[in-house]
């Protein structure tokens, strides 16, 4: 079976045996050497299956770096800048970046900004990283506790998604990356959400049928808007309460995946939408308890309130000094730069709290 493909202006995202496809990217440009990210999980799990699949001629470099957002941060940069440098790669080599979220965001930083841009593909081996980052060309780092708060945007040559990786992952990875297929259906797909409602097994879910269209959803908003001036902010919905609620949790001992703490962000911002922007309180139900049947419920103390406003306050999205959010019409139906007073975000988290 050969791969499906999602046609991007400057590169493809090739789903499923993508191997061929991806061996025709490398000896298109005639690479002087092709180097590979990851990290101490992709190591073990995931590096075996690309070199069984791809069978170089040339060897490939292995650059391993700590898994986990804890190290996404301009130290693990320099310590990959300088093993490029030790293997002698120039700017007609290659960078595969094989991992979660933390080592695409990184790895296509680092590689666009070495020797002022390497090429780069991108092998998302997270449910996560498979639907959220492979589309947009978003890069970045976390600078002083605030998300991707260094980086830029820049197209890989292409993206390689195979569900096989998901079969290395724990389950808590499966269901973080789950979230953001479950926003792109809140913001854009109705049928979708409809059809996602009816999981309960996350072992037996058919991966393949539901990335393709959730991809779609964000190929159709990232062409439309590529550098987030307007409509794109729509793939921001949760993500306002749920980053600061990630970044509050990255400090303490009982961190939360990204997905994690978005679900949480979502639930939170489907409230205020109920309360700003008429989204239906039937809907507020239904969104509420799909969420919580999938993730659960975390307890989140008041006293971090303060914290955690401060957190949106410095969110990125934000302009004018007004804390930015998008909001729910109704499900499929969103509304971009949403402000929202800190009496009524701590309201959502107080409903939350309640549940």
């Amino acid at each position: 079976m050969s791969a499906k493909t999602i046609q991007l202006t400057d590169y493809n995202i090739y789903i499923t045996n993508f191997w061929n496809d991806l061996k025709q990217v490398i000896g298109k440009k005639n690479y002087s050497k092709v180097v590979v990210l990851v990290d101490e999980n992709t190591r073990q799990h995931c590096l075996p299956i690309l070199q069984q699949q791809l069978q170089l001629e040339q060897k490939l470099l292995v650059i391993e770096i700590k898994a986990g957002e804890q190290h996404k941060h301009f130290a693990t940069c320099q310590y990959i800048w300088e093993q490029l440098l030790a293997h002698g790669i120039d700017r007609q080599s290659l960078a595969l970046n094989l991992g979660g979220g933390v080592i695409g965001d990184m790895g296509g930083f680092c590689a666009a900004t070495f020797k002022r841009g390497i090429d780069f593909v991108q092998i998302p081996t997270t449910l996560l990283s498979q639907v959220d980052a492979s589309i947009g060309g978003k890069l970045g780092i976390d600078f002083q506790t605030i998300k991707n708060c260094i980086g830029l945007f820049k197209n890989p040559q292409a993206v390689c998604i195979d569900p096989v990786f998901l079969k290395t992952l724990p389950i808590e990875e499966v269901r973080s990356g789950l979230a953001e297929i479950i926003k792109h259906s809140l913001i854009a797909d109705e049928i979708q959400w409809k059809n996602l409602m009816t999981i309960e097994d996350l072992n037996t879910v058919d991966w393949s049928s539901i990335l393709v269209p959730s991809l779609g959803i964000k190929k159709t908003v990232v062409e439309e808007d590529p550098f987030e001036k307007g409509w794109r902010k729509i793939l921001n919905f949760g993500h306002t309460i749920g980053h600061a609620v990630e970044s509050h949790a990255l400090e303490s001992s009982h961190p939360l995946l990204h997905g994690e703490a978005i679900a949480i962000g979502m639930i939170c911002e489907s409230y205020l939408s109920y309360k700003q922007t008429n989204l239906p309180e039937e809907s507020l139900k239904e969104i509420t308890h799909f969420i919580l049947h999938i993730y659960g419920k975390r307890i989140i103390d008041k006293t971090s309130y303060p914290d955690l406003l401060d957190l949106m306050t410095k969110d990125k999205k934000n302009e004018n000094d007004q804390i930015n959010f998008t909001m729910l019409q109704s499900i499929g139906n969103p509304l971009i730069n949403q402000i929202s007073d800190p009496k009524t975000i701590l309201e959502s988290l107080d409903y939350y709290c309640s549940l």
